[in-house]
């Protein structure tokens, strides 16, 4: 296929089959537009839909996301996962207001300047929601064009990137650059899936090298697989006697950055120095089911254990510190570890069994 035959066929695709009516796609801005694209970086559709309109609601506009505290983000944000996103986007939102005026540039280059917006995400925004043609390579876009053109190799390859971004850049249209974009979004999304492909209903399928050849699942080439190094922690819940949990505040920086999480102890014996550190007296102690926790470079098995204890004194945790209480919990972005534990220990809290 042309240039031209090949978006026109995704774009009469995309007018009979396409979606919609994600919430994104109504009242479109460039604002609703880069928020839902940092959203949906390794994210399903499906779970981001729980997220993108609690979000939206809390801070509509990027003035409003500039001026929010970074508890108010994270918190929002928990669940999602890769935090770092999260704090990209307050970093963008304050640069937008302060050297845009609150408008974000129309121009590829600048956008991507901007913390957390690399080439795809700047491309979709410029073409989504302010109609300029410029190339996106998301995820789905990636494994569309690897399979028509039967890319060789692993896409995240720099040689194999590039490749892929010149035939991004040579088949994307002048016209109804928004729909395009979306259309191929879709596509990769519904139709040119990982592991079903439903090339039958493909209208690239007549072009598609990979269809031709009878090998769409062997496009394109997966991420080498390496095998994940294992960590373990202990993770006590400290819970006074009104129920609250003691959390800290981890470094802005590193795993967790910014989020409120849970101490982390080589062995039960350490709770001896935390408890002094807070001058707290240790009481009764209950294990908890473990978890084990996956992120991008290792897995981590967490021990859990829940302990009561007693204040000394009248000493009040430091500024990085605080009592969660579980019945009425406080708006902090929370680990998604850590949100399951806080369940489980308000469970056996209020089962009774920890008595």
């Amino acid at each position: 296929m042309s240039p031209e035959q090949f978006s026109s066929a995704v774009l009469e695709w995309y007018d009979q089959h396409g979606r919609h009516d994600l919430p994104w796609q109504q009242g479109i801005t460039p604002y609703r537009v880069w928020v839902s694209e940092i959203m949906l970086q390794q994210t399903q559709v499906s779970t981001v839909l729980n997220y993108f309109g609690r979000f939206m609601e809390a801070l509509p506009t990027v003035e409003a996301l500039a001026a929010a505290e970074e508890d108010e983000v994270l918190h929002l944000w928990t669940g999602l996962g890769y935090y770092t996103r999260a704090r990209n986007l307050q970093k963008t939102a304050k640069i937008v207001v302060e050297q845009y005026a609150g408008e974000f540039p129309r121009d590829v280059e600048k956008l991507t300047d901007l913390p957390g917006i690399g080439l795809s995400t700047a491309g979709a925004i410029a073409s989504i929601s302010m109609g300029l043609r410029a190339p996106i390579l998301d995820g789905n876009v990636k494994r569309v064009l690897a399979r028509y053109s039967a890319q060789e190799g692993y896409p995240g390859e720099p040689k194999v990137a590039k490749a892929l971004w010149a035939t991004a850049e040579r088949f994307t249209p002048h016209n109804r650059v928004n729909h395009y974009t979306q259309a191929m979004m879709d596509l990769g999304a519904t139709l040119c899936t990982r592991s079903k492909p439903s090339c039958l209903l493909c209208p690239l399928k007549r072009g598609c090298e990979a269809h031709l050849l009878g090998q769409e699942t062997r496009y394109p080439l997966p991420k080498p697989r390496k095998t994940l190094p294992q960590r373990s922690t202990l993770m006590p819940l400290l819970a006074n006697r009104e129920g609250a949990i003691l959390l800290y505040r981890r470094p802005s920086s590193g795993l967790w950055g910014g989020l409120w999480s849970l101490p982390e102890l080589d062995t039960l014996a350490d709770l001896e120095d935390l408890a002094e550190q807070h001058q707290l007296t240790l009481e009764r102690r209950q294990a908890l089911s473990g978890l084990t926790h996956t992120f991008s470079h290792f897995q981590l098995a967490i021990e859990p254990w829940l302990v009561h204890v007693g204040h000394q004194g009248e000493h009040v945790a430091e500024a990085d510190w605080l009592w969660y209480n579980l019945a009425t919990p406080p708006r902090l972005g929370l680990a998604a570890p850590v949100k399951k534990l806080l369940k489980r220990a308000a469970d056996a809290l209020n089962s009774g069994e920890s008595s």
